[in-house]
């Protein structure tokens, strides 16, 4: 007897978009999961998530076509009526990003570079240290006069900004492996396996 063949695949995600989602994964994890203990891991953890994030914006616009966001970023409507498709098991499959995951990918980037920045922001303020000491320690020479009582808001703000962010990305990704079921299941294609070998059903 024949074997059935084995369906045809071809290159969806290229090294530099498995690496970076991977290395997101890993780093926010790390940087949650101490929540400041040790606080040089979590420190590093957030600065690995800015670059990462940095790049991948890059490569946004630079990278080959399934990494582009031309290639993935559509309106609103696209990405309710994908979503309601979804549901009802009516979805167009998309060899890269579907509206919803493209919707999502932006989501996550913007939301997970606002932890980091707040992230720098609250260590500047609490401990004068990161790259944006300088900045902040410029906004408080503005604010001479103010007592330890106002510059305790201050840091406190950071601080409250951070969490916030940190909570809201972790919102977004526990909707996005939802996401990332529903679509492998209504596909009938492992989409979470397409993100470490790169490859599709054609």
């Amino acid at each position: 007897m024949e074997r059935p063949s084995e369906p045809k695949t071809v290159t969806v995600w290229d090294p530099l978009v498995r690496l970076g989602h991977w290395g997101l994964v890993v780093a926010f994890a790390t940087a949650y999961l101490t929540e400041g203990e040790p606080e040089w891991l979590h420190t590093y953890a957030g600065y690995a998530i800015a670059g990462i994030v940095g790049l991948r914006v890059i490569w946004g616009f630079a990278g080959p076509r399934r990494a582009r966001f031309s290639d993935f970023v559509t309106g609103p409507g696209h990405v309710l009526a994908y979503l309601k498709g979804l549901l009802t098991g009516q979805s167009e499959r998309h060899l890269g990003h579907s509206p919803a995951g493209g919707a999502m990918t932006v989501a996550l980037l913007v939301a997970l570079a606002a932890t980091a920045l707040t992230g720098m922001g609250n260590l500047a303020a609490e401990e004068g240290r990161g790259p944006l000491a300088g900045i902040v320690a410029q906004a408080s020479e503005h604010g001479a006069g103010l007592d330890d009582h106002d510059e305790n808001e201050g840091a406190e703000l950071w601080e409250e900004t951070h969490e916030v962010a940190a909570n809201l990305t972790l919102i977004l990704i526990v909707l996005h492996l939802v996401g990332v079921a529903l679509a492998s299941y209504a596909h009938r294609e492992n989409l979470a396996r397409a993100m470490v070998t790169g490859r599709k059903r054609a």
